[in-house]
């Protein structure tokens, strides 16, 4: 896979999480934490593998509800396939300790810096090499 089709498929993943984070105002702190965040020495390995990890889980439940979801035409249905879909991506952020703000904020830092990056494609690499 390329360098630029990976980095494509990152900032998609930016679309989806932001749906299920909430919509509130930023205090002071968390516009403090969201700047730090871009700052590549701010982000641990532990967390760079958490978000790795939860992004290609967030991929394999996107296949999954895509394909689903090409198949129905009645909006109830689909709604209710769509809070399903987005249920499976928190439950994922979950498992690897991230809540979506957190996602959003390691997404921002991954998508700014090309070190980042470089690390965040390694861990995803080997998450689906494991699978």
């Amino acid at each position: 896979m390329s360098d630029v089709f990976r980095n494509r498929a990152l900032i998609g993943v930016l679309a989806v999480c932001s749906v299920i984070a909430f919509a509130a105002p930023l205090s002071g702190q968390e516009i403090r934490e969201r700047t730090q965040a871009a700052d590549p020495s701010t982000v641990s390995d532990k967390n760079l593998k958490a978000f790795a990890n939860a992004y290609v889980e967030y991929h394999k439940i996107r296949q999954t509800y895509e394909a689903r979801l090409g198949k129905v035409q009645d909006p109830k249905e689909r709604e209710k396939i769509q809070r399903e879909g987005d249920s499976k991506v928190k439950q994922a952020l979950e498992q690897q300790k991230l809540t979506p703000e957190t996602y959003n904020r390691l997404f921002t830092a991954v998508n700014g810096n090309e070190q980042l990056r470089r690390e965040a494609l390694k861990w995803i690499d080997e998450e689906r090499n494991r699978l």
